[in-house]
């Protein structure tokens, strides 16, 4: 009677649904890789919603306390939202809500929505309701980023072809979002002229209201004339330059006065608030340019382009790709130059071609290796199984809405190794049965040899997968980003099992039967001729005969395992949560001190930027000043699309292909970072970071220390006296913090008594300033063009001075001038600095990077943390946390937070799942053979592992890292696997009456081939990812970790359990029994 492998093997082996099963597998898997979405990375579904408050007038603690702290608390009230992050600043703030991972984009919009409607009733007077809400997520990231430039076009001219080719690409199905960056937009500006607007009698108050009342049209009803209806249309908007200049803005001696008579209409380019560059490095021409030399800057405008949710970005930017090259000669210039600066369309193609041809070349160096040890014919009937069962696995990964990315490919990639090894345990079982002719047939001897192993088989595949299953429920950003190798190597594993009893004895009976029936004598071979045998046996008989030895023998098991646990502990191998990645683009980001001028912000970008053009791997770089660049993930967790200012600048380094240069990124951040602060320190700048793609999920920053105390202003003083701890370490570099540098402002009183004399509002003064210094829209003209063209109303620039400002003659209504110096004090002030919050309580931020060999975020923390400790304050002892925030703000309060935090989340979600794994494993174990001590001897060697995978980093000089710890968890259902080999066959020959000593000798030569062989399959799959920057530790832990756990299991197991079987026999066999029986 067979068991359920026997039964699938005897009725599959000859059935024609085998093929069919075979055919349909392979068509989904091609199915499933055409049509799934490809990207570079797992799409982390992790909502995020600004929220957008306007408080004219009201200073930071103000905006905090009437309208943050209140909104926050109705927020709090979502069950959905794990932090709230806001900033309160003079005169609005931004409120960001962050869900959990995995929350539903539209439900998560829908419950803030309800919830904010539901506090309008909260906002103060003076609040402009309702805020502007706008949702955030991942696919708002652009996936392409086009740059135009060229030596014959000003920034005008550029953004007037941009904002034509914009329109274009939105028309492409699957763009979701094309904004653009740089260039000057087109504006009606109003220049206003303060002599001539006083001689005739006229306020810019009054200039506004004119502009608005004439710029309007609506339909009025409808009228009957002669027989027909009409529709009556009242008004008419403002269409051009010449309509605006002859609105009438008064009578003076009864005639009319019109605008361009008190100002100078100009219908062009706005004026200049920010700046961007196109600048080039050596490679320049890598990207197709010509003409320019390293070092030269064009004016630029970029054009950046996201996707719809869940389409592919391949396909996304090849039809933007392709739009573009049609419409050149067009609607864009032959001499115009339009560079690809960003294509993750492309990085995400070449990413996933280059893992499919690892997977291709892991499935066959696996067949090769069959090939060598069984026979060329076995080799074929293993390689049948393999791409079935990654067919099955490819098209399961898209049903669980799994992108086709590099952690996918991955999980396939290091799931080779294993979904073999079950085909491999059923091949070589038959190839023994074949040799030894146990069956009268060749069908027979395939079914047979089948159900021999199929029950161990079934155990140690649920071994490795009660391994791997557990790490699918890692909490946090690294959830989904994990997910798809427990998930996707699970799913393998269970079908490979099936494939194993249904697809590898099909293939057995077509390929191997030949073999059975060649002619040869029936014989037994003497395992104990062997020359294995007579090596294993003389190890083994000493372990197996004293107490002493075997007692030594795991004394220096322990002891290798300690000394390899003391390589973590002592920091010659250094723990980190994922190592950079070689990525082709960095960013470097300045901050100037608060009120620095748009011009000198430039003349440091601009310093900086000259350095990385003369960088040899440098292709190009987009300089952009007073604005932000297009973001990536990084910055869109980090809210760099909100850096807008004088004083902010940042630059796009783009480098050449990874294949083309020896230099790894982050080697080039490293290298650079020194040159890059010494620059900035001679112009002054207060912040700049070398900032990389981060290997997984984005933080603020690597470290962060979040300060929290019971008032402001002793929190900020130890915020700044962290810093200063920050500056002094070896240890950090990159360093900053939030908290502006008291920037100057001049506020203007208003002399109430003598304004109300001359017969002005605070209104009235409030527009004029307005207009004189920063000007306000008063309308937009209605034309062809895609974007907006707003009608500015604003003075000269030669009146933005504060001694023009104090002699400004202002009209009264009755004719006469009143300077403004009569009816306004002018006090000089700083200006408030920024309140931030983090789940309703007040924190500051002191961020940075870390330094030297060390690169992880704990080892920079335990140089700094102690000194930071023992900074004084009025509270006493500063209180350390790690993974939660203060309950009570009742002293100084320091948490750890960025890449530490999420570091500490995953290890420990790691050792839960690594804990559930051992619990499920020693379940099914027990399950199995009912006896409580040989799970525990099957699974004593996992620990061993670790002799193989710690120093198996330190000689790769590898950081040990979360994949590192995924190897290890993997690796304890593989040697589990091994275990499970081992015991089970010694089980079943003490029940055919082998003694102990005899079986557990027997089952370690007989096993070691299948297990030798699964071992080695692990090491030749996981070998072609070794070199990958983020995923070499996970083949590094595969690799070492199989080599030395493999080693010590096949003398371990069997000598724990033969020690563990003599103890329940009445009588001990002799020494001279054992040798007897084990070496005649």
């Amino acid at each position: 009677m067979y068991g359920f492998a026997g039964r699938l093997a005897n009725y599959f082996i000859d059935s024609k649904l085998t093929p069919i099963i075979i055919l349909v597998s392979l068509a989904l898997g091609l199915f499933a890789v055409i049509t799934t979405p490809k990207d570079e990375e797992p799409q982390i579904v992790v909502p995020m919603i600004d929220i957008m408050i306007s408080y004219p007038g009201a200073t930071p603690e103000e905006v905090e306390r009437r309208v943050v702290a209140p909104l926050e608390k109705k927020l709090w009230e979502l069950k959905d939202i794990e932090y709230i992050y806001s900033a309160s600043m003079e005169g609005m703030a931004v409120v960001t809500a962050r869900f959990y991972v995995g929350t539903n984009p539209v439900k998560a919009l829908v419950d803030l929505n309800t919830k904010m409607m539901s506090a309008m009733d909260l906002a103060p007077p003076g609040v402009i309701l309702p805020p502007l809400i706008k949702p955030k997520s991942i696919d708002d990231v652009p996936i392409l980023t086009l740059t135009l430039w060229g030596k014959n076009y000003d920034p005008y001219d550029l953004r007037r072809i941009s904002e034509a080719l914009e329109n274009e690409i939105k028309k492409v199905q699957n763009v979701a979002d094309v904004f653009l960056v740089g260039g000057r937009p087109r504006q009606v500006r109003i220049v206003l002229d303060p002599q001539r607007m006083a001689s005739y009698g006229v306020s810019p108050l009054y200039v506004a209201q004119v502009l608005q009342s004439a710029n309007a049209q609506a339909l009025s009803g409808k009228v009957v004339q002669g027989g027909k209806e009409y529709v009556v249309r009242t008004g008419e908007f403002l269409r051009s330059r010449e309509d605006v200049e002859n609105i009438v803005v008064g009578v003076f001696n009864s005639r009319p006065v019109y605008m361009k008579d008190i100002a100078t209409v100009v219908d062009g380019p706005s004026e200049t608030k920010d700046y961007v560059f196109m600048g080039f490095g050596p490679q320049y021409r890598e990207k197709g340019i010509q003409g320019v030399k390293p070092g030269e800057l064009y004016p630029a405008v970029t054009i950046a382009v996201s996707k719809r949710v869940g389409t592919n970005a391949v396909e996304v930017a090849k039809e933007v790709l392709d739009l573009v090259d049609h419409l050149k000669g067009k609607i864009i210039p032959k001499d115009l130059n339009v560079t690809i600066t960003r294509n993750y369309g492309e990085t995400a193609k070449e990413k996933a071609d280059t893992l499919i041809k690892k997977l291709i070349i892991a499935t066959f160096s696996v067949i090769l290796l069959i090939a060598v040890a069984l026979g060329f014919k076995e080799a074929i009937v293993v390689g049948i199984a393999v791409p079935v069962t990654l067919a099955i696995a490819l098209f399961l990964s898209q049903v669980f809405g799994f992108t086709l990315n590099r952690v996918t490919l991955f999980a396939l990639i290091f799931a080779i190794g294993i979904l073999v090894d079950d085909a491999i345990v059923v091949v070589e079982n038959v190839h023994r049965w074949f040799e030894l002719k146990l069956a009268k047939t060749p069908r027979e001897a395939i079914v047979r040899a089948t159900d021999e192993v199929g029950n161990p088989t079934i155990l140690a595949t649920f071994t490795v997968i009660a391994a791997l299953m557990p790490m699918a429920f890692v909490t946090g950003l690294m959830g989904p980003y994990m997910r798809p190798i427990p998930i996707n190597a699970s799913v393998a594993m269970f079908f490979s099992l099936l494939v194993a009893f249904i697809i590898t004895p099909w293939a057995s009976y077509l390929l191997l039967r030949k073999k059975f029936d060649q002619e040869h004598e029936k014989h037994e071979i003497d395992i104990k001729e062997t020359a294995f045998w007579k090596v294993y046996s003389r190890l083994m008989v000493p372990l197996l005969t004293s107490k002493v030895k075997r007692y030594a023998f795991y004394g220096l098991t322990l002891t290798l395992m300690g000394l390899s646990v003391g390589l973590l502990l002592t920091k010659v191998v250094v723990v980190k949560m994922l190592p950079y990645d070689n990525k082709s683009e960095l960013q470097i980001v300045i901050d100037m001190p608060e009120g620095t001028t748009l011009e000198k912000t430039l003349e440091v970008t601009k310093a900086i930027g000259d350095y990385i053009s003369r960088q040899s791997i440098v292709t190009d770089y987009q300089v952009y000043v007073g604005t932000a660049s297009p973001f990536n993930f990084n910055g869109l967790v980090r809210h760099y699309y909100l850096r807008q200012g004088s004083n902010l600048a940042d630059i796009q380094v783009n480098l050449i292909n990874k294949d083309k240069r020896q230099e790894q990124s982050h080697d080039f951040a490293k290298r650079i970072r020194p040159a890059v602060h010494e620059i900035a320190q001679k112009y002054g700048v207060k912040y700049v970071a070398v900032v990389e793609v981060p290997p997984g999920p984005p933080v603020l920053s690597p470290i962060v220390a979040e300060v929290y105390g019971p008032d402001l202003k002793t929190q900020q003083d130890f915020a700044r006296e962290v810093l200063k701890v920050f500056k002094e370490s070896k240890s950090v570099t990159d360093e900053g913090i939030y908290l502006e540098d008291p920037a100057p402002l001049l506020r203007l009183v208003v002399k109430e008594d003598k304004a109300k004399l001359a017969g002005f509002s605070r209104q009235e003064i409030v527009y004029t300033l307005q207009a004189l210094l920063g000007g306000y829209q008063a309308g937009i003209i209605q034309n062809t063009d895609t974007e907006h063209t707003p009608i500015i109303v604003r003075f000269d620039e030669k009146y933005r001075t504060l001694e023009t400002l104090k002699m400004l003659q202002i009209p009264t209504k009755d004719g006469k001038r009143v300077p403004l110096s009569e009816i306004v004090e002018v006090k000089e002030d700083t200006i408030p600095t920024t309140i931030y919050r983090k789940n309703l309580r007040r924190v500051v931020y002191v961020i940075g990077d870390v330094a030297g060999r060390e690169e992880a975020p704990f080892y920079g923390i335990l140089d700094v943390r102690s000194q930071i400790k023992n900074l004084p304050n009025p509270y006493g002892e500063v209180k350390e946390l790690w993974m939660s925030l203060p309950l009570i703000e009742d002293g100084i309060y320091v948490k750890w937070d960025g890449e530490m935090h999420i570091t500490l989340e995953v290890f420990r979600d790691l050792g839960l799942a690594f804990g559930v794994a051992l619990f499920v494993m020693y379940v099914l174990i027990l399950g199995w053979f009912k006896d409580f001590k040989i799970p525990g001897i099957i699974m004593a060697p996992i620990p061993l592992t670790l002799v193989g995978i710690i120093p198996g980093h330190l000689i790769m000089n590898a950081f040990f890292t979360a994949t590192s710890m995924i190897g290890f968890i993997a690796l304890a259902g593989i040697i589990v696997r091994n275990s499970i080999l081992l015991v089970d066959f010694a089980e079943e020959r003490i029940k055919d009456g082998v003694p102990p000593h005899l079986a557990v000798v027997e089952a370690g030569v007989i096993r070691t081939r299948p297990i030798l062989l699964t071992a080695i399959a692990v090491i030749v799959g996981a070998f072609v990812i070794i070199f990958d920057p983020i995923f070499n530790g996970l083949a590094i832990s595969l690799i070492f970790g199989t080599i030395g756990s493999t080693t010590l299991t096949l003398v371990l197991i069997p000598v724990m359990y033969y020690a563990s079987r003599v103890k329940k026999m009445e009588t001990l066999p002799t020494a001279e029994e054992v040798q007897r029986d084990i070496l005649r």
